[in-house]
């Protein structure tokens, strides 16, 4: 029965794999089924780990593994990154030197609503991140932008992360046929192997999750997003979304691309689609 379920497993892997690479370049738009492949994506994760709960995938390796899921837990009573949800606070509620705030750029004030970021802007067509809609308020109030993958940005982002936990990701894809290419896009990066490691996105955190690559417990794709941004012990601080891209491909040794490149947000849009109905969690604490 195990060999039997173990053949079924890396035959959803392989298939899972499979079907992301062969949708061909300039696929056309009404071939694109981004609710088929989320459901595919979903399902795959739901049948590899019976025993965790969907809503825990959120939670990546700790939801791998009991013991470091329960030293997390302990930990959470004090948490790590709770420096920065202090002064994303602080920041948050400071005005610019104009008098507005980051409340003034956002719906609902900017509270409760990480759940719908990114989404994709029909005028502009192109996926807007919440990083990157924080740094466009910013200028658009006459302040300079801050780094993606810096303290600052880490703090606000912590802060109005938090503001939404316990809410589903929501994230829409319009009827735009630039929306389904930038969602297919984001998987057509995610899949494919590149840099002298030969990996890719999926090595890890499809065909690999629950597994270590040397102290590090690989988590899953699923719900990868859900927990940003990140403190990771590794940093010995806090981690945007742009600045965890970047590291995945500087630890693959390929060559990273440029925080918020269209690559990286169209990435950012599949991976947060296809985690559609599962909690925000963020900010999280990683090893």
């Amino acid at each position: 029965m195990k060999t039997r379920s173990a053949l079924l497993l890396g035959s959803l892997s392989a298939a899972l794999v499979a079907f992301a690479l062969t949708a061909p370049r300039g696929v056309a738009a009404d071939k694109v089924d981004p609710v088929a492949d989320a459901k595919a994506f979903q399902n795959f994760f739901f049948q590899k780990f019976p025993d965790v709960k969907h809503e825990d995938f959120v939670n990546g390796p700790y939801s791998m593994n009991a013991d470091m899921k329960r030293q997390w837990q302990e930990k959470e009573e004090f948490p790590p990154y709770e420096f920065a949800l202090d002064a994303g606070k602080e920041m948050f509620a400071t005005p610019f030197k104009n008098g507005k705030s980051y409340a003034d750029c956002f719906p609902n004030g900017g509270i409760g609503i990480r759940q719908n970021y990114p989404y994709f802007d029909t005028g502009e067509g192109k996926v807007v991140t919440l990083e990157l809609a924080l740094n466009r308020c910013r200028e658009a109030n006459g302040e300079a932008p801050y780094s993606y993958v810096k303290d600052e940005m880490a703090s606000l982002t912590a802060y109005m992360a938090y503001t939404s936990r316990g809410k589903l990701m929501d994230i829409k894809i319009p009827d735009d046929p630039r929306a389904l290419e930038a969602f297919e896009n984001g998987k057509r990066y995610f899949y494919p192997r590149r840099g002298q490691m030969n990996f890719s996105c999926a090595s890890c955190h499809v065909q690999s999750p629950g597994e270590r690559i040397r102290t590090e417990t690989l988590a899953p794709a699923l719900g990868i997003l859900n927990a940003m941004p990140i403190y990771r012990s590794e940093w010995s601080g806090m981690g945007t979304t742009s600045r965890r891209f970047v590291t995945c491909n500087s630890q693959t040794r390929a060559v990273p691309l440029e925080p918020q490149s269209d690559e990286y947000r169209d990435v950012e849009y599949f991976l947060s689609y296809v985690a559609n109905g599962l909690p925000i969690s963020g900010p999280g604490a990683r090893p």
